[in-house]
């Protein structure tokens, strides 16, 4: 579900992390809240109006000055996301929407956060960290092993997934930029699920609704051993 309408544009992201954001300022504003984030890497060419992930939610950028800028965070956001938890110097991670001409490092997320995730252990291995998380209600379908999730707007890929839990490891580079490396247990994080598994819930859910000419239904599913 998107927790922000923001116009007919499609703004995506690719989950790669390009710094850190601190939040200098919170204040209300017609129900929801301003928050006023100082970044720690330049704004080249910045426009206003942009879209930039904050912690993996899609925001509109405005007001913005050298590092500075604000951004409108909805009531619907505040509720469904970590944002509303989040105080005066908290770090979100950020990221800027992908150009035509970018590389696709991660994989294709929309900054639309489908729940809220909790840290149930944190686990050294060697250099890296094993995280394991909590699969919030109703998405568990779409989590797979060796699939991509985006957690904190992070691409990120499941190593293990249960009925109840899914677990990642996390290299050191990505412990030292980005805000995971200050997770513990029982901290909470944003969940988007990968796009992919959503359409093609979309198709199969459509039944009949799909053209007779689409090469891409039920029983082609089927014939190939997507379906059982």
């Amino acid at each position: 579900m998107s927790l922000l309408v923001k116009d007919s544009r499609k703004t995506m992201f690719t989950g790669i992390i390009q710094g850190q954001g601190r939040l200098v300022e919170k204040r209300p504003s017609g129900g929801g809240m301003i928050f006023v984030l100082e970044t720690d890497f330049d704004l080249t060419n910045p426009e206003e109006g942009e879209s930039i992930a904050c912690n993996g939610v899609c925001l509109t950028a405005k007001d913005i000055s050298q590092r500075r800028f604000e951004v409108d965070v909805s009531p619907e956001s505040l509720s469904r996301t970590t944002l509303g938890a989040k105080s005066a110097g908290s770090s979100l991670n950020l990221e800027r929407a992908l150009q035509l001409s970018d590389r696709l490092g991660g994989h294709l997320v929309s900054g639309h956060v489908d729940g809220v995730a909790k840290v149930l252990s944190r686990t050294p291995d060697g250099d890296f960290v094993r995280f394991t998380f909590s699969i919030p209600k109703g998405l568990g379908k779409y989590i797979i092993e060796k699939g991509s999730i985006t957690i904190d707007g992070i691409s990120l890929t499941v190593n293990h997934c249960g009925t109840a839990t899914f677990s990642v490891s996390i290299i050191p580079h990505t412990l030292e930029v980005t805000s995971l490396g200050g997770l513990s247990s029982g901290s909470e994080v944003n969940i988007e699920v990968d796009l992919i598994g959503k359409y093609v819930e979309k198709l199969l859910l459509a039944g009949n609704e799909v053209p007779a000419s689409s090469r891409i239904n039920p029983a082609f599913l089927a014939e190939n051993g997507f379906l059982k």
